[in-house]
């Protein structure tokens, strides 16, 4: 079997919904300018009759065989790569052959070990996981030695949820009726608010953890937006609360700043999100700056190099839970592991919405747990009636 066309397109669909689906925003490292944090949540277009319009691309790589793996959804930018400067090095290839693509990529574009590049990587390798799956007529997690587990607790990611302490109430109480023993919500504020940002911040803690209740776990996301001493002080005061951990409080290239904050503080520190390959993430090992990692399989390298971290990481005993991208991915990864090394999936409550928007069958929890499918690769499928739009996208 040989790979005879890599072909991107672009969708456009419409999303119906009541009220502002983006309430608010994270805090964001720019923040520290006092003109960027007032700027509004604006991720996605809304059309003049309220629907969001979504704009995704998916690569989908064609075989003599007439086998196709389904990739994404990706950037436009991640597409762009992908057809200028990996399809031209996999048509030809044996599709199967993952490990060998994977590492004629990463050499060729060994100035791409990071961002962009290294995420248009981690598609591609995702699209063929998912054509070895259909191949086989097997689920991803079946090729990768599982299933482990049928069922996989999810915990639910608050990122787009108003952080009024009312409605962080009313919303952390509604996730938990519906199954979600673990919760994570974001802060707003950094060290360029002052006093009453930090006060804003454990507001919105205190709300959410008094509507969880005791038993629940509660993690803060800081998305890479704090300081040194700014943890320290947020720290101390979020402690009473018992968070399962306290995210990404400073910038992912002071990885020595992270493990200083992990020796000083008494909560675990989970990062790694915007980390990428098995190299990165040695570097937050060996640093000993995580308790949890994070890496995202739709960035980091794929499921082939998300195997390698795994491995890795239970060297260190460091349990690894995937950035929640991508659920299907996510979910297949994780069932063919160990719970111990990968105990949980991050399911992104409003971003899921848009991710996986365009399937036939997204993968949703259900009381706090997704249960896994005999369907063969991924499982996933495009939705013919929700594309309003589809654009071929050359690259020439």
């Amino acid at each position: 079997m040989r790979i005879t066309n890599v072909r991107l397109t672009q969708l456009t669909g419409y999303l119906s919904h009541e009220g502002p689906f983006w309430e608010e925003r994270l805090a964001r490292p720019i923040d520290i300018y006092p003109e960027h944090h007032a700027e509004p949540p604006d991720w996605t277009p809304t059309e003049p009759d309220g629907r969001l319009r979504i704009i995704s691309a998916f690569v989908e790589v064609e075989t003599d065989e007439g086998v196709t793996g389904l990739g994404g959804p990706l950037s436009l930018e991640q597409a762009a790569v992908i057809g200028r400067e990996f399809r031209p090095l996999v048509i030809g290839e044996d599709p199967r052959a993952n490990e060998r693509i994977w590492d004629k990529l990463y050499r060729f574009a060994v100035h791409g070990r990071k961002g962009v590049v290294m995420q248009a990587l981690s598609g591609l390798d995702c699209a063929l996981w998912d054509l070895k799956g259909r191949w086989a007529g097997a689920p991803v997690y079946r090729l990768l030695g599982g299933p482990t587990r049928t069922t996989l607790p999810v915990y639910a990611s608050a990122l787009g949820y108003s952080i009024d302490p009312e409605r962080v109430r009313q919303r952390a109480r509604e996730l938990a009726s519906q199954g979600f023993r673990a919760q994570k919500w974001f802060f707003r504020h950094g060290p360029g608010q002052g006093r009453a940002g930090m006060e804003a911040n454990l507001a919105m803690a205190r709300a959410a953890r008094e509507a969880m209740g005791p038993d629940a776990e509660l993690m803060l996301d800081c998305w890479m937006s704090w300081d040194i001493p700014y943890t320290l002080r947020m720290a101390a005061r979020l402690e009473e609360l018992e968070p399962r951990w306290i995210e990404e409080p400073v910038l992912p290239d002071l990885i020595e700043g992270c493990a200083e904050i992990r020796r000083a503080i008494r909560i675990p520190v989970a990062t790694g999100e915007h980390e990428y390959t098995r190299w990165g993430i040695k570097l937050l090992l060996d640093a000993q700056a995580a308790d949890v990692i994070q890496a995202d399989t739709y960035w980091a390298g794929g499921i082939t190099e998300m195997l390698k971290i795994v491995a890795l990481c239970s060297a260190y005993a460091r349990p690894v839970i995937a950035h929640g991208h991508s659920v299907p991915a996510n979910a297949q990864l994780t069932a063919a592991m160990p719970a111990a090394a990968m105990p949980l999936v991050e399911y992104l409550v409003k971003w899921n919405v848009i991710n996986q928007f365009f399937f036939a069958n997204p993968l949703l929890p259900r009381d706090g747990v997704i249960t896994l499918t005999d369907a063969p690769g991924l499982g996933v499928e495009l939705d013919e009636a929700k594309i309003a739009e589809r654009r071929e996208l050359r690259f020439e």
